[in-house]
C-alpha cells in the first residue's frame, strides 16, 4: 500500500489494525510506503493519535519508533505482525520519482488542489500509475475535477462515492491492467526461501537478522571458530554520522545508514547511547562543520555545535561488537570452524543448494569480483579492559577514543596492505594510536598508563570510492558486452545480466557497523522482491555494477573472476 502524506500515521495504523484482524496467515507481509515532506514532532503525533483509543496499542508502538526529522528514507518493520513501513521524507516531486515499488492500493492526500496544488501537479498521476500493480486501487477525499481528469488520463477508472463524516463525497479509482507501465521493476520476481551467507561479521549478522525476520531460512558460514572474528571483533565500536554540507545522494545515503543502524541496534543491550565530540582535523573540516550547522541535516536533539568549532553528535552509539553480532545471529543456523566449499554457478555450499547466496566476507570477495578494485586496509586499535568504570562517551577526529564501562579503546590505523596479508599488530601502530589519544583524550593518560594495554588488528575491505559494494553480482562477460556502448559514450538498457541468485556485500571499510543494517535492508528487499527501502539512486550508488561501468567508460580491461570452487 502507498500513501501521499503520512501526517500522524493514522492511515498506516488503521491498515495495521485491519491487517492484524483480517490479514492472511500464510506468512504474507503488508508493506506500507508513505511520502511526507514535513514530519510531525513525536509529541504532536502522540497527542493527535490520543483521540483514537481503539488503536492505542499500535500507536504507542509507532510513536516509540517515530521517524527522525531528516530528509531521506527510513524503513522499519514489526516482524511479529509481518508489517513494514517505508517513509520517504522529502518533497513529493523528488521522493516519488526516486522510489521503486508496485502498490496494490493508494491513499492519496485528502487536501484539495486548491489548498495543496503542488501535491496534485500533472506529473503525479502517471508516476502513480507506473508504481501500481495491475488493478491497483486509489482513494481520496477530494473530488476535484483536476484530480478526476488526472487519474483518468493515467489509466484509472474513476467514480464518486459516498464520503465519511463531514466529507459528502470521495473518489475511488482502479487502474486498468492494460495501462500498467513496465518501467518500475521489482528486484526479484521469484523470492528466495533459503539463503546462505558467507561471513559472520557485522554484515553477515545484519543480513541474517533481517532475512530471518522476513521469514527466510538462513544459514551463515564462516571459517573462523566463532562470530565477529575479523574486522567486526574489536572490544568496542562506534556508530556516528558522517555529515556532508551538500545534499547529495551519498550524503543522504550516509544519514539513512546511520539512522538505520541506530534504530536496529537500539533494541539490543550490547549498545549504549553516547555523545560523540567530533573535533576538526583541518580548515576544510571547520568549513564543512560550519556549513552543516548552517543547514543541519539532523534535528537539534541529534546535533549541536561545540565551542571549539567541532560537532557534538547526540544519541550516537557505542557497541560491544561480539555481543551484538552474536545477538543478531540469534537462532540462525551457523557453521563455524571450516572454510566452506562454495560453487556460485550451482548455488551450492558444502554440497547443499540454496535459492540465494550472499558473499559478505570482506576481501574474500576479491577472487569472485576482482573488477571491484577492493583494497585491503589494516586497522589496529589499542585498548584496556580494566580502567575505572565510566559512562559511555567518545571523541573523534578521524581517529577516535571510546569509553564504555571499564573499557577504553583508541585508534585506528588505516594502512594499505596486500589483500592476503595476515593481520598482525605492531609497536609502531601503537605509538601512532597513542599520539592520537594524546590529542583526543589526554585525561585518559593515567588510566591507560596504569592498565594492561593490548592491541588488536584486522583487515578491512574498501572500494575505490569508499562506498560499499552491495547488490546482485553481475554476470561479468555478458554484462561487459551489454555495457559496451558506454565506451563510446552511448546509453545502455537497464537489463544487465546478473548471476542468478548471487549477491555480494563488501567494501564497508571503517564504517561497517554504520553501513551494515541499511545494506541488509536493501539486499533483503532485492532477494525477496519487496519494495525498495531506499531510493533508486542510492541503490545505484552502492551497486557493484558501477565499477564495471567505470572501467568500460575509461577503457580499462575487466578481469572476469571465478564462480566455481571458491
Amino acid at each position: 500500500m502507498a500513501e501521499t502524506g503520512f501526517g500522524t500515521g493514522l492511515n498506516f495504523l488503521a491498515c495495521w489494525a485491519l491487517w492484524k484482524e483480517h490479514g492472511p496467515v500464510d506468512g504474507a507481509w503488508l508493506h506500507f510506503i508513505s511520502f511526507e515532506g514535513f514530519p510531525m514532532e513525536r509529541e504532536d503525533a502522540a497527542r493527535a493519535l490520543g483521540v483514537w483509543p481503539e488503536i492505542s496499542a499500535l500507536s504507542e508502538r509507532l510513536i516509540g519508533r517515530w521517524p527522525t526529522r531528516a530528509r531521506g528514507v527510513q524503513h522499519m518493520t514489526w516482524p511479529d505482525d509481518r508489517i513494514a513501513l517505508t517513509l520517504h521524507i522529502d518533497d513529493i516531486a523528488d521522493a516519488l520519482l526516486k522510489a521503486q515499488f508496485r502498490a496494490d492500493a493508494w491513499f492519496l492526500d485528502g487536501f484539495s488542489p486548491a489548498r495543496n496544488g503542488e501535491m496534485w501537479s500533472d506529473w503525479l498521476y502517471p508516476a502513480i500509475a507506473e508504481r501500481s500493480s495491475p488493478g491497483a486501487t486509489a482513494a481520496t477525499f477530494t473530488v476535484a475535477g483536476q484530480v478526476r481528469r488526472g487519474l483518468a488520463a493515467a489509466g484509472f477508472s474513476v467514480e464518486k462515492v459516498s464520503g465519511f463524516g463531514r466529507k459528502r463525497e470521495r473518489l475511488e479509482a482502479r487502474l486498468a491492467p492494460a495501462r500498467v507501465q513496465p518501467t518500475i521493476k521489482v528486484a526479484s520476481e521469484t523470492p528466495a526461501r533459503s539463503v546462505a551467507i558467507m561471513g559472520a561479521g557485522i554484515m553477515g549478522a545484519c543480513l541474517a537478522h533481517t532475512l530471518a525476520n522476513r521469514g527466510v531460512s538462513v544459514t551463515v558460514f564462516d571459517g573462523a571458530d566463532k562470530p565477529a572474528s575479523g574486522a567486526s571483533g574489536n572490544p568496542l565500536a562506534l556508530v556516528m554520522p558522517r555529515l556532508d554540507a551538500a545534499d547529495t545522494v551519498q550524503a543522504r545515503l550516509l544519514i539513512d545508514s546511520y539512522l538505520a543502524a541506530r534504530t536496529t541496534y537500539s533494541a539490543f543491550p550490547a549498545c549504549h547511547p553516547a555523545d560523540v565530540a567530533q573535533s576538526a582535523r583541518n580548515e576544510a573540516d571547520l568549513k564543512r562543520f560550519m556549513a552543516v550547522l548552517a543547514d543541519p541535516p539532523l534535528p537539534l536533539e541529534d546535533l549541536e555545535a561545540l565551542r571549539d568549532g567541532g560537532l557534538l553528535h547526540k544519541r550516537a552509539l557505542i557497541i560491544n561488537p561480539r555481543d551484538l553480532v552474536t545477538a543478531l545471529l540469534g537462532a540462525t543456523s551457523t557453521e563455524f570452524g571450516k572454510v566452506p566449499s562454495v560453487d556460485l554457478k550451482t548455488r551450492t555450499v558444502n554440497g547443499g543448494r540454496y535459492d540465494a547466496i550472499v558473499l559478505a566476507n570482506g576481501m574474500a570477495v576479491d577472487p569472485v569480483a576482482p573488477w571491484l578494485g577492493l583494497v585491503a586496509k589494516l586497522g589496529q586499535v589499542d585498548f584496556v579492559a580494566d580502567a575505572p568504570d565510566a559512562p559511555a562517551s567518545a571523541m573523534a577526529s578521524g581517529p577516535y577514543a571510546l569509553c564504555d564501562g571499564k573499557v577504553r579503546l583508541w585508534g585506528a590505523t588505516y594502512e594499505t596492505v596486500d589483500g592476503h596479508t595476515v593481520a598482525t599488530t605492531s609497536h609502531a601502530a601503537s605509538i601512532e594510536n597513542g599520539a592520537h589519544l594524546e590529542t583526543l583524550a589526554p585525561w585518559w593518560r593515567p588510566q591507560v598508563r596504569d592498565a594492561d594495554a593490548r592491541a588488536r588488528a584486522a583487515i578491512r575491505a574498501t572500494t575505490p570510492d569508499r562506498l560499499p559494494a552491495a547488490g546482485p553480482l553481475p554476470a561479468v562477460a555478458a554484462a561487459v558486452e551489454a555495457l559496451a556502448p558506454l565506451g563510446k559514450g552511448r546509453a545502455v538498457g537497464s537489463n544487465i545480466p546478473m548471476v542468478d541468485g548471487v549477491w555480494i556485500a563488501t567494501g564497508l571499510g571503517s564504517r561497517g557497523f554504520t553501513f551494515a543494517p541499511w545494506l541488509a535492508q536493501l539486499i533483503t528487499a532485492q532477494i525477496t522482491g519487496d519494495p525498495l527501502p531506499t531510493t533508486r539512486d542510492a541503490e545505484a550508488a552502492v551497486s557493484p555494477l558501477r565499477f564495471l561501468e567505470r572501467r568500460i567508460k575509461r577503457g580499462i580491461a575487466v578481469p572476469l573472476g571465478t564462480l566455481s570452487s571458491i
